[in-house]
């Protein structure tokens, strides 16, 4: 996590955990990406959340459009990077059971 640890995205990091709600997120990130970050971004997470379910690359690259270097480049992460995907997945599931989202 090296790479990440500057002043710079210490500080966008928690702009973003000070928002309060989707309508709040979407602003920021309409004010801070391009839209065709923002769907790099969101394509990435689905291709996560489709890997995740145990999809293969082909099925998943029809159903989003993602090559195949991105497919295989979010797996890498599922597999080795440092966890956000799992956290994220595992926190949605528990607002999801709890009926809070």
């Amino acid at each position: 996590m090296d790479k990440f640890d500057t002043t710079a995205i210490d500080e966008f990091l928690k702009a973003i955990n000070a928002l309060k709600d989707t309508q709040e997120l979407k602003a920021f990130f309409a004010d801070v990406c391009t839209i065709k970050e923002l769907q790099d971004l969101s394509q990435r997470y689905e291709v996560a959340q489709k890997l995740n379910s145990g999809m293969n690359y082909q099925e998943i690259s029809k159903l989003t459009g993602a090559s195949s270097a991105t497919i295989s480049r979010v797996n890498r992460c599922l597999i080795y990077g440092d966890g956000g995907y799992k956290t994220a997945f595992y926190r949605l599931r528990k607002l999801e059971e709890a009926n809070e989202i």
